[in-house]
Formats: C-alpha cells, structure tokens, sequence
C-alpha cells in the first residue's frame, strides 16, 4: 500500500510540473489545446493525490502499523474519529492534506472558469500548480507519509502505534484543522487571479470579482478554523483562556487581517476604481502570511502547543517565500502605470476615507502581531539570547486598535460617498451616540469602572444602534410601499442587496463577539488544594468537593472530581472535571467541566493531586459573557452567507436580460 501511495505523490507532481509547462507554452504558442491539455492535467493531480490520501487514511484506520506516521499518530484503543483526524495530526500527513486541498481547490477554480476568463486561465493554472509543485517537492522528497519502520534491511510491524496527541483527541480538533487549513490553501486562488491580471493587464473589473468571493469564502473558513481554535483551547487546555497570543495563533490571525482588509477596500475598486495597487499588494501579502503561518507550525522557529516537531523543512518555506516575494513585488512595480486609480479621495469626511483608515488600522494591527511573534527569533539572531514578547504587550498594542477598528465599523455606514456636511454627520450620530454613552454611564453607575470595557460597552452599542438603523431606515421605505410588517421589509431589503445588508450582519456579529471579549476584564479565578467534602466559594458560587473517583480504560487512566455547584441556595447540578494520563504517550491531560450560561461560565480544571497525594487540586474559574462569542460567530456565518447569495435584484436582471435576448431571437426569425 506504501508504494502505491509514494507513487501517486510523485506522478502528481509529475502532472502538476506538465501542467505549468502545458499551459504556458499553449499561451504563448497559442496553442488552446495545450492549454486545455494542463488544465486537465490539474484533474489528475487531483485523483493522484486523492488515491494517495485515500491509502494513508485507510492505513490509519486499519492500523498498518509498519508505516512510520501510522505508528506514530494512531494506535487500536483510539475512536475511529480520530483515527481519521490522524490524517492532519502529524507533519507528513497534514502536507499531505494541504496538498490535497489545494488540488481540490485548483480542480473547481479551472472547472467553474473553462468557458470564462480564458486569457488568465493560463496563467492562473501555472500559479495553482507552482504552489501545488512546491508542496508535492515537501511530500514526495522531504516529509514522506509513506515511510516504512525498519529493522536492519526488514521492514517490521510493531503491532500498535503512540497514538495522537491527547491535546488533539477534542471532537472541535476533527474539524479545526480541516477549516483553517481551507482557509490558508484557498487563499492561493485569489492570489493566483490577482498575478494572472497583473501578468495579462485585464482592462475589466470581472475578476475582481470572482477574486472577492473567493477571498469571502475563505475568510469564512479561516473565520470558523480560528474560532473553533478558540473553542478547543478554552476546553481542552485547563488554563480557562480561549486566545493566548501564541506563535501559531497569531500565525492564523495574520491572513484573517489582511484578507479582512482586502474585502472592505475591494468595494473601492469596483465603485470608484481606487486602491488597485492596495489590493494587490493585500491579496498577495494575505497568501505569503498563509504560506508563512504554515512554516511557522513546522519549522520549529516557534515554540507552540500548536506546532509541529523541530525540522528542517523552513529552509525550503523561506525559499519559496523568498522567490515568490521577489517575483510578486517585480511584477507589481513593472505594472504601476496599469494600476493607476481612476478617482482620487475628494473629502476626509467620506466613506472612502473610511475604508482607508479601516485599512490602515488593520495593517498596523498585523504589523503589530507579526513583530511580536517574530520579535523571539530576531532578538536571538541579532543579540544571542530570546527575549519572549508575552501577551500584555500584544494586548496593550491591540485592544486600542480594535477598539478604533469598532468605532470605524460604526462610522463607516452613518458616512455619505464622495463627501457628507457637518450638519447630516450630526444628525446621523446623535442616537447612535447617544446610546452608547447611555450605557456606559449606566454601567458605570452600577459598579463597572474599568475603562476599556466601558469603552468597548459604549462602541459596542454605537455601532448595534447605528446597524439597527441602517435596517429600519431600508425597511420602513419598503413596508410604506408593500404594506408588510418590518420583520418581513428587513427580509426583502436584506434580500435586495444581500452584500450590504449581510455585511451588517458580519458587523453585528462582530459586535456579539466584543462583548464577548469585553467580559475577560471580569474575570474570576482561584487554585486550591481540597480534602473531599469541603466547600469554597468563588463569585456568587458555592462549591461542594467530593471524594476522587478513579478508573481505567483501554486508551487512558482517569481520575475524577465532582463538585456541586449552587448559587444563592439554588442547586446548579454537579460537575466532573477529570485529570487523565494516556497510556501509550504517558501524557497527562485535563477534562474540564463547564457549566455554560448567558451571562457566565463556571469552568472547573482537575490539575491533579497535591505533592502529598492527600488533596485534589483544584483549579475553578468564572468568565463573564464567554459564551457571546460563540453566538457572535454564528452571526458572521450567517451574515457572510447571506453576502454570498445573489440578491434579488441582480436575479430580477438576469432573467429579464435571457427574456430579451429569446424575444430578439423569435423577432428575427419571424
């Protein structure tokens, strides 16, 4: 089975290199069949690799114990789930599954664009496939899946594996990985768009686009594998936390900003033909920082519970990097007079100057978190010793900026094209404004006076009000000529311009999420050791300890702490966190227990038995508004999906435009 899957790796890059060399030499030798010849190379690349993820997967299931990365990701007392999830566990096989994911990307960008944009096509194969090429270079030569365990010249079978991380063994770990790697290898195809124009100087705004709505679908998945990150982390870890500013973390943030920042000024190119330069040099810097978040996990520059081991494989990243960068910013530079805006900023006080310091804000935000991740490795190279930058630097630098970041969210949409007079601003903030500082001083009033969640509430509320407005104003035109309800006028007005109106609700759900996050300024949090049968109190809970209840299964041994939980004399329930050791990887690990509600969780971590082993340790903490950030991202998905969907009135338009041209036609006819 081994031979048959090294051997499907190298006939895919062997395909993947045709297709490069097809495709150009058929546009340049105008030749379409060679042309098509490489893109139908892509389709192979795709089943070679397919074939190949198919026989690691099986072997991972069925316990092949003889492979190397079976052996060491998988073992028989491990749910098949995971088994499954061992695919993405390890280095070898998660290239493997970047790989793949990039051959399946590549395979729907050439099959959904075979009757459009044929003068980049070309061009966009030959992108797809160098980046394909890259990544089959790593699988098929320098971090093999299908290496055999070997005894002298025998290739032996050790009867059982190590096993996968238990840190991994979380069900959020069997789909985080799968989003956030769509998100880092979709981000190849908007790139790839974006090189194609640059390279063939396309006169129309088409592809811009198709590049959107690619780089919107990714953003979603890098949006869904972040927050389910965060999820797993605030779970699994025991430390209570859902971000911690590590490497890899901000690794994943990185391209999240700047796509981020692409999808707002984008909507300058298409109204007003500004910032082309700007667009391009973000949809390639969104696609180097994915390559980069991708070396960052396997290089071992970093140090990160989320990394893979120590190798040298960053030598061939930063290669690839290095020439992609070069090629990138020469292509660019030699383009400048094709990239010339059509229309210059006329007022300060504008939407597009929104976009603009939306835009430089979000810069100087990546630019923050890229400096403070790197700063460890710069400081050892220059200096000789490793300067850690922690995680109150990253949030004295970023919450300001995010609070900026807030408030332009609310500005933007209260703000006219082109130019807006004093007098129109006024009369468009007042309630919004008004209503933030309402809730502030209200909070204030009841005992909040930390400063940055005051000023969070207050923005927080500026911008829901200003959304909310935006919502009625539209909904009130349409219920006075319809007669409906509002309900069902917001309906068909979010309907008639999904992009705006779901980009609101992107928006809300970014607010739900602040709030969220605003809650951390409230935590609570203690560490003791207790004897069974006796009491502490955190907040306004009381908490009963219980005897440790201990166990074993085929996989891992457990201990197990119940503790009661009520509140002002209400009984809550009980709830068991555990403290594991997995026997294969003799890891220890927590299971913690979450009481989840509206306003507050109780979370609770069994760290284990005092030195003495008399006294369970116990670890018990209470977040405010944790869970708003969950019901916030359930509000992006939703918003980013409904941007995704036609609106009404673009579908009104197509069919009258096939009706017309059917008419003409009969017209002709007759």
């Amino acid at each position: 089975m081994e031979n048959i899957g090294s051997l499907a790796i190298l006939l895919a890059f062997c395909f993947a290199i045709y297709s490069i060399a097809a495709s150009l030499a058929g546009k340049w030798a105008k030749r379409p069949f060679l042309v098509l010849s490489g893109e139908r190379a892509v389709y192979c690349v795709w089943a070679l690799l397919s074939t190949a993820a198919g026989v690691l997967i099986y072997s991972l299931i069925s316990g092949d114990y003889r492979m190397t990365y079976v052996w060491a990701h998988s073992n028989h007392a491990m749910p098949t789930i995971y088994k499954f999830a061992s695919w993405w566990g390890g280095q070898e096989g998660s290239l493997l599954f970047w790989s793949w994911l990039l051959a399946t990307y590549s395979g729907v960008v050439v099959y959904r664009s075979r009757r459009r944009f044929r003068d980049m096509m070309p061009y966009v194969t030959s992108v797809l496939m160098a980046t394909q090429a890259f990544f089959l270079i790593l699988v098929a030569f320098v971090a093999k899946p299908f290496n055999v365990l070997e005894e002298g010249r025998l290739i032996v079978n050790v009867g059982d594996g190590q096993g996968l991380n238990p840190l991994l063994q979380y069900w959020t770990m069997v789909i985080h990985p799968p989003m956030l790697y769509l998100g880092y290898v979709g981000f190849t195809v908007p790139f790839a768009f974006a090189i194609a124009s640059l390279i063939t100087k396309q006169p129309g705004e088409e592809w811009i686009k198709t590049t959107r709505r690619w780089t919107l679908v990714t953003w979603l998945f890098q949006t869904t594998g972040i927050l389910l990150g965060a999820g797993w982390a605030y779970a699994v870890l025991g430390w209570g936390g859902y971000w911690g500013w590590d490497p890899v973390e901000n690794a994943s943030l990185l391209p999240w900003i700047t796509a981020t920042a692409f999808l707002h000024s984008v909507m300058m190119q298409e109204k007003k033909g500004m910032m082309k330069v700007w667009n391009i040099v973000l949809v390639s810097t969104t696609f180097f920082l994915c390559i980069f978040g991708t070396m960052l996990t396997r290089s071992g520059v970093v140090n990160s519970v989320h990394a893979f081991a120590q190798s040298s494989i960053g030598t061939y990243f930063s290669t690839f990097l290095a020439m992609g960068i070069a090629g990138t910013v020469f292509l660019i530079l030699s383009r400048l007079n094709y990239l010339k805006s059509e229309a210059q900023l006329e007022s300060v006080l504008s939407r597009e100057s929104t976009f603009l310091f939306n835009n430089l804000i979000l810069l100087a935000s990546c630019f923050a978190v890229l400096w403070g991740t790197l700063f460890p490795v710069i400081s050892e190279a220059v200096t000789g010793e490793k300067i850690t930058v922690d995680a109150p630097f990253f949030n004295r630098v970023e919450i300001p900026i995010a609070m900026f970041l807030l408030l332009l969210t609310g500005v933007g949409p209260l703000i006219a094209w082109r130019k807006s007079s004093f007098e129109s601003l006024k009369k468009a903030f007042t309630w919004p404004l008004v209503s933030g500082v309402a809730v502030a001083a209200g909070l204030a009033a009841l005992g909040v006076h930390h400063i940055y969640a005051l000023v969070s509430f207050l923005l927080c509320t500026f911008v829901a009000v200003t959304v909310f407005m935006e919502f009625v104003k539209g909904a009130n035109a349409i219920r006075q000529k319809s007669g409906t309800n509002l309900a069902t006028a917001m309906v068909e007005l979010t309907h008639r311009n999904t992009r705006r109106y779901g980009g609101y609700l992107v928006h809300m759900g970014i607010v739900i999420m602040f709030i969220g996050f605003t809650g951390k300024a409230f935590d609570k949090d203690t560490t003791v050791e207790v004897n069974p049968n006796s009491a502490l109190k955190i907040g306004a809970y009381q908490l009963r300890v219980g005897s440790v209840e201990e166990g074993q299964n085929e996989d891992y041994q457990w201990s197990r702490l119940p503790v009661d939980v009520t509140k002002n004399g209400e009984d809550l329930g009980t709830l068991e966190p555990e403290h594991r050791v997995y026997l294969a990887q003799k890891q220890p690990t927590s299971e913690v227990a979450i009481r989840r509600n509206l306003n507050e969780d109780v979370y609770l971590n069994f760290a284990g038995m005092s030195a003495d082993g008399q006294r369970a340790v116990l670890q018990a903490y209470v977040f405010p508004l944790v869970t708003w950030i969950w019901i916030g991202y359930w509000v992006v998905f939703m918003g980013t999906l409904i941007c995704l969907t036609p609106s009404k009135s673009r579908l009104i338009w197509a069919r009258t435009q096939v009706v017309g041209v059917a008419e003409k036609h009969a017209d002709v006819q007759n």
